[in-house]
């Protein structure tokens, strides 16, 4: 039987668990109450983008898909990406944007970046729900590697995570961050293989490409979903290692810089 000194901690777990669950119910009714598209908006950015990158990249520039449609190679990438790249972005800013609750109440810091990621998975589920309908429209099925899709989007998410909660914590000290992060965002984008494969890129760049974390996701992603293949283990590997000591240092670097958020903010 569980001691009474146990019960505090549940409570307060529980509580925790539920200012997360408010958060992020806020965050999705704020970004979608007054929008006629609602929920369609998350499916529209990486649709747009597909759109343009068909047009440049493989119309264009006949850049290669590696024999799949290149709608469906794009859209395969531009999918977690988007999700990275909102949920990094309004992460960045989530400290500042609930500075009132920051500064009179306690609980775990973290909560706040977290709930601008969990809003964000809604958006990752409609934009994926799209994706199906392209697999049908294309006839590519799913192999027996799409097993492996729920390892990537964790890998995914703790990436998120990590980029969120380095950032939103160095944002309460130092304001330009946000804006370093904005410009860092948009040119991250074409320095990850989304556009084209990482078979393209030359030997001389390719370990530069390789530091990316994102590269092991998004390729892996695109292996067991558009190509229903094994992912390349070696590039898989270190983008995992990398993402587990940046989560890891982030994670750290948050619960060092927190007790200071109430006075700084």
């Amino acid at each position: 039987m569980a001691s009474l000194t146990d019960q505090p901690e549940r409570m307060s777990l529980a509580a925790y668990w539920e200012l997360l669950m408010n958060l992020t119910r806020r965050e999705i009714k704020g970004r979608y109450s007054q929008s006629f598209f609602g929920a369609g908006w998350a499916v529209a950015q990486p649709l747009a983008t597909m759109g343009v990158f068909t047009l440049v990249f493989a119309r264009l520039g006949q850049m290669p898909s590696d024999g799949a449609p290149y709608p469906l190679f794009a859209y395969a990438a531009l999918v977690p990406w988007f999700f990275f790249s909102n949920s990094v972005a309004s992460g960045t800013m989530s400290l500042i944007t609930y500075r009132n609750i920051v500064t009179k109440t306690y609980f775990p810091r973290e909560i706040v970046p977290l709930a601008q990621i969990g809003s964000r998975l809604v958006d990752l589920a409609a934009a994926s729900g799209l994706y199906v309908l392209l697999m049908i429209y294309y006839r590519v099925g799913l192999g027996p590697w799409g097993a492996l899709v729920p390892v990537f989007l964790l890998l995914l998410v703790l990436f998120t995570v990590g980029v969120a909660l380095a950032t939103s914590a160095m944002n309460v000290f130092y304001r330009d961050v946000n804006p370093v992060v904005q410009i860092g965002l948009q040119l991250w984008l074409y320095l990850t293989p989304v556009a084209y494969p990482l078979s393209v890129v030359p030997d001389q760049y390719r370990l530069f490409f390789l530091l990316n974390p994102l590269t092991g996701v998004v390729e892996g992603l695109r292996a067991v979903l558009v190509f229903g293949r094994e992912p390349e283990w070696a590039v898989v590997g270190i983008s995992s290692a990398l993402i587990a000591a940046i989560f890891v240092g982030a994670l750290v670097l948050f619960k060092r810089t927190d007790k200071y958020f109430a006075d700084v903010i």
